[in-house]
């Protein structure tokens, strides 16, 4: 999976087509990703210690990595995310459809052996 958290997104697919947020949790086992603000549920609660006014509470709920795609922050359009690997070392994600750089994963090791 080449999402991380704080990347902003477009959901595709499903009731939340179209809408887009910044990922706030990922579950790389389950391959689904809480996105601010998409996805809500509307829950109704009775009073109790624990919440003790009741009412009704809203909790954002995880859909699949399938179901969006990342925005690039250079041309603001929904893209796929390649890997490119630097000459110095390291890596970076970039955008598919303009080649700019998204962020970096790794960065260069240096060397400390002494010789």
């Amino acid at each position: 999976m080449k999402l991380k958290i704080d990347d902003n997104v477009e959901v595709r697919i499903g009731a939340q087509a179209g809408k887009r947020g910044r990922i706030k949790s990922i579950d790389r086992e389950k391959n689904r990703v809480v996105i601010e603000g998409v996805n809500v549920l509307k829950k109704h609660v009775r009073r109790s210690q624990r919440n003790p006014q009741g009412g009704i509470l809203s909790k954002e709920m995880p859909i699949p990595v399938s179901n969006v795609m990342i925005i690039c922050p250079t041309c603001q359009k929904i893209t796929r995310i390649g890997i490119r690997l630097k000459p110095e070392g390291g890596k970076q994600r970039i955008c598919k459809k303009c080649g700019s750089m998204i962020s970096e994963i790794t960065t260069a090791k240096k060397n400390t052996s002494a010789k």
